[in-house]
């Protein structure tokens, strides 16, 4: 999408019982950030520990033990904002939100609100070739994460691991751009594919590594359009807020069930109260958690114990020197380098592993081709036995040697198939085992023409109709191909039958 021009899709209109009525969607993504240590103590990130067993003491809040920012966190930080092509703000500061939470034992959240360290930037969310929607990023801040509660161990008790406090999280806000369920799933994915590109999130949302708060509202047709042109939220609706999303197909069920709800209440004369709400997926609906708190609720002040942070120019300028190539102008010079399709690019492009192992394997060979045999053949081959890239067989390498063999004429892709088979589950060098196994494709075109001969003599009333119906020539091919074992090269074989049976011209 780089550099292109690209129309806007039309927002999810849903018919209520009296009237068409139109979402509108922002979200609030909470991102981990990778990093080995927490945001403010040296304790262990890693995922899956005993409970407990990473915890400073200043994460368990004993008294008199003071937080330490982690520069890391910081420049993952800076690294997502240039991502997003968003403001870095060289100064910004950390604030205490107060609330009550038995997992985080200090008893408030270290946030920022007032200054944050990222601000305003932009997603470009491809929903089709050409079609996108421009998601406009509020704000970043940076925060602790909190601990987890279980409440299944015992019919009585509750107990609470704080692994997770004090974990470094980016908050990352959007603005209410977003129109229907399937832009929020698509712009969930669209950062979470930048993140990882970044390497400043692993994206892994069954672990709570990546989640969302996706706040719905409804306006009628024409209210959107007024907003835009005043920045007023008075002509949107009441938006509701639903809590920890952390699967594609439960925010769009979400806000799907959430948009009905809250037609339905204002079709009835009712007012829809800002809230927090959480989706059961069990019962596909969501339900009541708790109002929706002002800043004032949490008694927000700058935390004492930590000066206002304070970046040098010259550092973030370091960090965006060192940044990566990103999903859209990867998927950009795919298309532009190796002449690939807006679908094969964004296919390649979707993980980075997928990206770098194309990029390896079409280096100085067609693209077309490459594109082919990564995305058909090894991606089906290990979507079917349910692996990722990371986990293939066979090496970029490996899939580079068999193109170069098809492209130099020695195999047919038939045969190609067969030696990426014996590739796949036996490893190897693909023109080694080509040698050894006698697998070139025959090209002596006496041989060819021999077996040619001997196929058209023996079917005379083949012969009659394809020469009736030239497109039933290929029979001969298919058999003369069958007789060699698969080995005849069949442009060769094509050729040939063509002029024995005097279809040419």
């Amino acid at each position: 999408m780089l550099d292109l021009t690209y129309s806007a899709p039309e927002p999810r209109v849903i018919a209520g019982a009296k009237a068409d009525w139109e979402l509108v969607i922002g979200m609030e993504i909470h991102a981990q950030v990778s990093s080995n240590a927490k945001l403010f103590s040296g304790a262990s990130t890693a995922f899956g520990s005993e409970p407990n067993s990473n915890v400073a003491m200043v994460d368990a809040a004993m008294p008199g033990m003071l937080p330490v920012i982690n520069e890391f966190c910081v420049e993952q930080a800076v690294r997502t904002g240039l991502g997003l092509k968003a403001k870095i703000n060289l100064m910004s500061a950390f604030d205490r939100k107060n609330y009550f939470y038995p997992d985080l034992p200090q008893g408030y959240q270290i946030s920022q609100l007032y200054h944050p360290i990222v601000g305003e930037g932009e997603v470009i969310v491809e929903m089709s070739p050409g079609v996108a929607r421009r998601v406009r990023i509020e704000r970043i801040h940076l925060e602790q994460d909190a601990g987890k509660s279980i409440h299944d161990m015992d019919p009585t008790l509750s107990f609470v691991d704080f692994n997770r406090t004090g974990v470094a999280l980016m908050e990352i806000v959007s603005r209410p751009d977003i129109r229907g369920p399937e832009e929020a799933a698509a712009y969930v994915t669209k950062l979470r594919q930048i993140l990882r590109y970044l390497g400043t999130c692993d994206g892994n949302m069954q672990n709570g590594n990546l989640r969302a708060d996706v706040n719905v509202s409804v306006c009628r047709p024409g209210q959107y359009e007024k907003y835009q042109a005043t920045q007023n939220f008075s002509h949107l609706g009441t938006r509701c807020e639903i809590k920890n999303m952390n699967s594609m197909r439960f925010i769009q069920q979400a806000i799907e069930y959430e948009a009905r709800r809250q037609i339905a209440i204002l079709e009835d004369g009712g007012t829809v109260v800002q809230e927090t709400r959480l989706y059961d997926p069990d019962k596909g609906e969501t339900r009541s958690m708790r109002s929706k708190e002002e800043a004032h609720d949490y008694r927000y002040f700058p935390d004492p114990d930590l000066l206002p942070l304070e970046i040098e120019q010259a550092w973030v300028d370091g960090i965006r020197a060192g940044m990566p190539e990103l999903p859209d102008a990867k998927k950009a010079r795919f298309m532009a380098d190796y002449g690939l399709t807006d679908y094969d690019a964004s296919v390649l492009t979707a993980e980075l592993d997928s990206a770098r192992y194309f990029d390896e394997v079409a280096k100085g060979r067609d693209g077309k081709t490459a594109a082919n045999w990564v995305i058909n053949e090894l991606f089906g081959r290990l979507k079917k036995e349910g692996h990722d890239i990371t986990e293939s067989p066979v090496s970029a390498v490996q899939l580079g040697g068999i193109i170069d063999l098809i492209a130099a004429g020695t195999i047919s892709g038939k045969i190609a198939k067969d030696l990426f088979e014996i590739v796949y589950t036996e490893g190897g060098d693909p023109a080694e085992i080509v040698e050894a196994r006698g697998m070139k494709q025959v090209t002596d075109t006496g041989a060819i023409e021999a077996a040619v001969d001997e196929i058209i003599a023996a079917n005379p009333e083949q012969v009659e109709k394809a020469k009736a119906n030239p497109k039933l020539a290929g029979w001969f091919t298919g058999q003369v191909i069958k007789a060699s074992g698969g080995k005849a090269n069949p442009a060769v074989v094509n050729a040939m039958v063509a002029q024995k049976l005097g279809l040419q011209g």
